[in-house]
């Protein structure tokens, strides 16, 4: 089968691999019917030293199961799920607690971006979807389930972490597929006024139709003094990182109103963030966020989907076959595109 691999900075090839097999008698064989390429794809495709092997791309899915493991219980064969893309039992102590990207079996997927993956812990990992025959949906409700193994539960663990409730102000830092699904999850969540941070027009569009009251464009210390003199001065209740680079760390703390919550899901790209005087403790501000469990929360979202309540499947605005997914990277890195989905069989 075909799979995408990246050897090194900026060098994305899709190959040839062995079919995927049961390792495990908890495994699943997916066929993967949609993948996609997250932001997150994009700091080894600036950094990633040069390998021999590569690595195995991918971790958001949604597929049909092929096969499965001897100890299987809870999938069968052809049934339509999201694959997460962190791999966990659902049965362990920070699994039942909500936290399932720290299940003490868990692991992160790979093998989004090819034909098949294999699924590790799979009765705990896949969820599925009633009523859908993948065959027949249309792209847009593929796309829409698609962000549901990510990116949009990615922006709704953001704003849940961050407690935004009715009343409050939101800021959101950063126009990415992650950002704008922040500012869906703020509005969802009744959040009274929601400026988003950004500098891409047809981004910032989407996101002022999901929700954003403002756009302030500007970064730095132009930006922190544009939202603080949108909010009266007194800053935001919360603020959602959704970049994951130190200059949008120190924008969030710049514009945290005093008792204020960051919440923090871009991947950090940095190891040191302040939490001094000047940053967090002189405000009373709480900094929260993380890999999103977005297993804990994928249940509860198929039927907003299926039901036409929401339509995170919006971010995507490119889509590729296999031979595609080299081109996907360069225009994802180059912001001529916000997001691409991957169908294999195109």
């Amino acid at each position: 089968m075909r799979a995408t691999f990246m050897f090194g900075a900026g060098d994305v090839r899709v190959i040839e691999v062995p079919d995927p097999r049961i390792e495990a008698p908890t495994d699943a064989v997916i066929r993967v019917v949609r993948g996609c390429i997250c932001g997150s794809d994009l700091h080894p495709f600036h950094s990633m030293p040069a390998s021999e092997t590569g690595r195995h791309m991918g971790h958001e899915a949604i597929g049909v199961v092929e096969e499965i493991g001897s100890e299987v219980r809870t999938l069968t064969k052809g049934d339509f799920v999201i694959v997460p893309f962190g791999i966990q039992d659902n049965t362990c102590v920070f699994c039942r607690e909500g936290f399932p990207t720290s299940c003490v079996h868990g692991s992160w997927l790979s093998g989004g971006q090819g034909e098949a993956l294999r699924l590790a812990q799979a009765d705990g990992t896949a969820v599925k979807v009633p009523g859908v025959d993948p065959d027949t949906a249309d792209d847009a409700l593929l796309a829409s389930l698609l962000t549901l193994s990510d990116v949009y539960l990615t922006g709704w663990h953001a704003a849940h972490m961050g407690r935004v409730a009715p009343g409050k102000t939101v800021t959101v830092i950063g126009d990415g597929a992650v950002g704008l699904s922040a500012v869906l999850s703020a509005r969802e969540k009744g959040a009274e006024r929601i400026i988003l941070m950004g500098r891409h027009a047809s981004r910032t569009t989407l996101g002022r139709e999901w929700g954003a009251t403002d756009v302030v464009s500007a970064r730095g210390a132009e930006g922190i003094a544009e939202v603080m003199e949108l909010t009266g001065g007194e800053g935001s209740h919360v603020v959602l990182e959704a970049v994951g680079h130190m200059p949008a760390y120190e924008q969030s703390y710049g514009v945290v109103r005093p008792g204020g919550v960051i919440s923090r899901v871009g991947v950090p790209q940095y190891e040191d963030a302040p939490v001094g005087f000047g940053s967090l403790f002189g405000k009373n501000v709480t900094l929260t966020g993380g890999p999103a469990p977005v297993r804990a929360y994928i249940e509860a979202a198929i039927p907003e989907v299926l039901e036409g309540r929401i339509e995170p499947g919006r971010v995507f605005d490119m889509t590729v076959g296999l031979d595609g997914v080299p081109a996907g990277y360069a225009a994802m890195d180059a912001r001529e595109a916000l997001k691409v989905m991957i169908d294999p069989r195109a």
